[in-house]
């Protein structure tokens, strides 16, 4: 089993910093480099991807933070208005991230007259490995405790239950799905690969993993996570499917 590692600050001389902030920021850093890395490898203009990043980021964060408040806790949050601004402790929807940030990057690529399928792509690309460093946010504040459980990677929690940890499940995800990405990218592939892989790997096993939390608000016996992530697995078996009989085509 895992010990229960918890850090929620820690200070840099007279700077105090929210370790799961911290982590996020750095997700989101990490995430556009690879993203512009592949952006260069494809011949395409990187540089947009930092200019993205602004933008996207923002939207992921305002996004993330309402979809959390509308869709897992509503009640609570109209009772606790200002608590709706503390996203330090947590509390982020990645569907609700995902979803505004989709909309604002679509517009602002499409405002500069950019290819939108082939910078989604490549934005797709980037976004386990980001999705890895920021979950390690999650994991240090424990704000998605798991069911109890004898598995080799269960965290003891302080009051002595072993449970999963969804957060570190996701970082560990991500990490793999990073890799995979990376192996992907040694050959040329077709436009829409990388967005294909991203929406049937984290769509299925987002899904899965989310019978494992005991926190999280249920509608018909499913999370809202859940939901969302049968809506991403469709997306990405439609563009498998896109991407195959253009191959027969050409």
């Amino acid at each position: 089993m895992i010990p229960y590692l918890s850090l929620t600050t820690f200070s840099l001389g007279p700077i105090t910093l929210h370790a799961w902030g911290l982590f996020v920021a750095l997700g989101f850093l990490f995430g556009a480099f690879m993203a512009a890395r592949l952006a260069k490898q494809r011949g395409d203009d990187s540089q947009v991807l930092w200019d993205l990043l602004v933008w996207v980021a923002i939207a992921g964060m305002v996004g993330g933070r309402l979809g959390h408040v509308l869709f897992y806790d509503p009640g609570y949050y109209a009772q606790h208005l200002l608590e709706v601004f503390e996203i330090w402790r947590g509390g982020l929807s990645i569907y609700g991230g995902f979803l505004l940030a989709s909309v604002v990057g679509l517009l602002f690529l499409r405002r500069r007259k950019f290819d939108l399928h082939r910078y989604t792509d490549i934005v797709a690309f980037g976004m386990p490995f980001g999705m890895w460093i920021g979950r390690i946010g999650c994991f240090l504040i424990h704000d998605h405790p798991g069911t109890l459980t004898h598995f080799v990677l269960g965290v003891q929690y302080p009051d002595g239950a072993v449970r999963h940890d969804l957060g570190l499940y996701e970082s560990i995800n991500a990490f793999f799905m990073a890799m995979f990405m990376l192996w992907l990218s040694r050959k040329p592939r077709p436009v829409g690969m990388y967005l294909a892989v991203f929406a049937l790997w984290y769509g299925a096993t987002r899904f899965a993993m989310d019978f494992l939390r005991v926190i999280d608000v249920r509608y018909f016996g499913l999370t809202p996570g859940q939901y969302f992530s049968l809506l991403l697995f469709g997306f990405g078996v439609s563009e498998l499917v896109w991407i195959t009989r253009k191959a027969k085509r050409a």
